[in-house]
């Protein structure tokens, strides 16, 4: 852990938690307001069978269960990607109009390190476009929607405490492509450092398909973001040194970028869920989403040095007894 003590400012349990609160509230308020979102609630499960979980990156073991009433299997959801194009169909939601939750997973195969756990909170949304908002321009224009509601919250919580950080809303885009060009010799996260040191808020876009070297900037599941409308939100965490997603989101597949993008990760199988045919066949609406990490952003905004400081989750020993020797307090 790289943490640079004399820019990490203490604070006491009770405050963080009180701080927290805060952020949480007013980054909600700024969100809807900028993407016109209404709250939802959501599911913390979903059946084994109906093709709505999110594989994420394909190799992600969920954690499952079966239910003593019936024996059908349930999962845990890893993300509400494909759960929520079917909510705005079923509430009615017209172009232009959205939806946000809070969705609370189990990741169990996370590594956990300063900035992951097994235990994720993010705020999932989702908002309905219309066939000529599917570009790189209304994908950029949400970003920076996006990027200037984290922007008013951290003056607020700036204004709360000195461990406040003031977020840099001058958003600079790059293609995956392009940042591999830049930087041909460094590792994936090596040049999501480098680009984002220099410029403190980045949006990296056209992550999941191969690049000109032969391997994709990131896994991405082939059946919820168009690989070529999607992207990865970082800034530069001053007190660990380090790049930190923020957010994962994108325009989702219609039915031509689905069936591509499945047959290039040999998915083809797929076409046959419930899920997958309703975007066949055109039933469910074109839609732009992606999620949030809130713990993400309180460390960021709070100027942490661990995740555990401002969620609880499960720790191993080392983590434990690296935090403890750094003088971090975990919650």
């Amino acid at each position: 852990m790289k943490l640079v003590k004399k820019l990490y400012t203490e604070l006491r349990l009770k405050e963080k938690q009180r701080l927290i609160k805060l952020i949480k509230d007013k980054f909600e308020l700024e969100l809807s307001k900028e993407l016109s979102l209404d709250r939802v609630s959501a599911p913390l499960v979903v059946t084994k069978d109906s093709g709505l979980q999110d594989d994420l990156s394909g190799v992600e073991r969920t954690v499952s269960f079966d239910v003593l009433k019936d024996g059908r299997d349930l999962e845990i959801v890893q993300s509400l990607a494909k759960w929520k194009r079917q909510a705005l169909k079923k509430y009615d939601y017209k172009a232009g109009e959205g939806l946000y939750t809070d969705m609370t997973a189990i990741r169990r195969d996370d590594k956990m390190d300063e900035t992951h756990s097994i235990y994720v909170d993010q705020w999932d949304w989702e908002k309905v476009i219309l066939s000529c908002d599917r570009t790189e321009a209304y994908l950029q224009d949400t970003v920076r929607k996006i990027v200037k509601a984290i922007s008013t919250t951290s003056k607020m919580i700036k204004q709360q405490t000195p461990a406040g950080v003031e977020m840099c809303d001058d958003v600079y885009f790059i293609t995956s492509q392009e940042l591999l060009d830049l930087y041909p010799t460094l590792s994936a996260k090596e040049r999501e450092y480098e680009i984002t040191k220099k410029h403190k808020t980045v949006f990296i876009s056209k992550i999941g398909d191969k690049l000109s070297h032969g391997e994709p900037h990131d896994m991405r599941a082939p059946d919820y973001d168009d690989w070529s409308l999607d992207g990865d939100l970082l800034v530069y965490h001053e007190v660990l040194d380090m790049a930190l997603e923020l957010s994962s989101m994108g325009i989702r597949v219609d039915e031509s970028s689905l069936i591509q993008q499945l047959i290039k990760s040999h998915k083809e199988e797929r076409e046959s869920l419930p899920y997958h045919q309703a975007i066949i066949k055109k039933e469910l609406p074109l839609t732009i989403g992606g999620g949030i990490g809130q713990s993400r952003l309180c460390m960021f905004l709070l100027g942490r040095g661990h995740i555990g400081e401002v969620q609880s989750s499960y720790w191993d020993k080392e983590t434990l007894q690296q935090c403890e020797e750094l003088g971090i307090e975990l919650l």
